[in-house]
């Protein structure tokens, strides 16, 4: 970390309290009533955390993961996207520590600098734990229907699996 870096952080909450003092707010209050703010906001999200975890890891202790990437293989090899990466792909969009669980195995198996390790690393660089990510921010304003949030952010997911391929061949040739 640079000289610089190091004092970033000191430097904004010095520069918010300086300007809640200029503005003559209550700086404590406000701070105070943010944090119970978050509190509730966290307490309002949990059971949706909680539900999504266990179904997470129900998923991966059942084998359904390796049936579905099992099905997914032909559809894979026709889009030259390599089967390793399948159950990357498929955890992705639903939780983030399961996905960085596969990838570490990915890395471990591949190494880092192998096609399939570089692939990995792209896709998990470059794609959204979706279903997390709406169960949070919809659950912290109480929304139960997405609309068209759902479709819109997996299609995203999806053409970041296949870009994540794409770019690596581009860029490092395969």
């Amino acid at each position: 970390m640079s000289q610089f870096g190091a004092y970033v952080v000191p430097v904004v909450i010095l520069a918010i309290v300086l300007c809640g003092i200029i503005k003559k707010q209550k700086v404590f209050d406000l701070f105070l009533s943010g944090a119970k703010e978050g509190i509730s906001i966290a307490v309002n999200i949990l059971p949706a955390l909680v539900g999504l975890m266990m179904a997470i890891e129900m998923f991966k202790a059942s084998g359904a993961l390796d049936c579905i990437v099992a099905a997914l293989a032909p559809v894979g090899n026709a889009l030259h996207f390599p089967s390793e990466i399948v159950p990357l792909a498929l955890m992705r969009p639903v939780s983030g520590s399961g996905s960085l669980s596969v990838y570490e195995g990915i890395l471990r198996t591949y190494g880092a600098d192998s096609y399939i390790g570089r692939v990995a690393s792209v896709l998990q660089g470059s794609t959204e734990t979706t279903f997390y990510t709406v169960a949070i921010y919809y659950g912290s304003v109480s929304v139960s229907k997405t609309r068209h949030t759902l479709p819109a952010a997996l299609s995203a997911d999806f053409i970041g699996f296949i870009m994540s391929i794409v770019s690596v061949g581009l860029i490092l040739g395969h």
